[in-house]
């Protein structure tokens, strides 16, 4: 939720973040799906989560879509959102990326980012991949000093982003 912004309000047809919480809570608990526990890895400090990351094969991305449009068009009627594949067949792609905000800036974010890269090679990943809002040049600029590189733009919902990737 916090690392979607705007678009999890979309998800959720409401304009206060905190109502979309129990969207994504629900579909974090289900399997096979793009917000799923499956394809998410945390960073635990003093046994506090502190930030998650969520990553998964682009080719799996309507497959894992689906269920979550579904469930959004028929308990939240959000229907005919224009929202672009974020991602390819090819690409590891990173979804999410979350740090509680009283714990940015001490490194965490670069260590899940360290973490799912890992991941992705072990796996045989030639690409990762992952959306950085426009509005965000903070994040852009984190992904970019790693050695992403700019890929083009998609629309999710109402807002643009950057698509960036980098080369395992």
């Amino acid at each position: 939720m916090q690392a979607m912004e705007e678009l999890a309000c979309t998800f959720a047809n409401t304009t206060e973040p905190q109502k979309s919480l129990p969207l994504f809570e629900h579909f974090f608990q289900l399997p096979a799906n793009q917000y799923s526990f499956e394809n998410t890895l945390v960073y635990e400090e003093k046994n506090e989560i502190t930030g998650s990351i969520t990553a998964y094969e682009g080719a799996l991305l309507p497959l894992y879509r689906k269920p979550f449009l579904d469930y959004i068009a028929l308990n939240y009627n959000v229907k005919d959102l224009i929202i672009e594949n974020e991602t390819l067949k090819g690409e590891f792609y990173i979804d999410t990326l979350s740090v509680y905000p009283e714990h940015q800036g001490k490194g965490i974010g670069s260590k899940l980012l360290r973490a799912i890269k890992e991941k992705a090679e072990k796996e045989g990943h030639q690409k990762l991949g992952l959306l950085v809002d426009l509005k965000n040049p903070h994040a852009k600029k984190l992904y970019l000093a790693l050695g992403f590189e700019t890929m083009g733009e998609k629309q999710l919902g109402n807002s643009m982003y950057e698509h960036l990737q980098l080369k395992l």
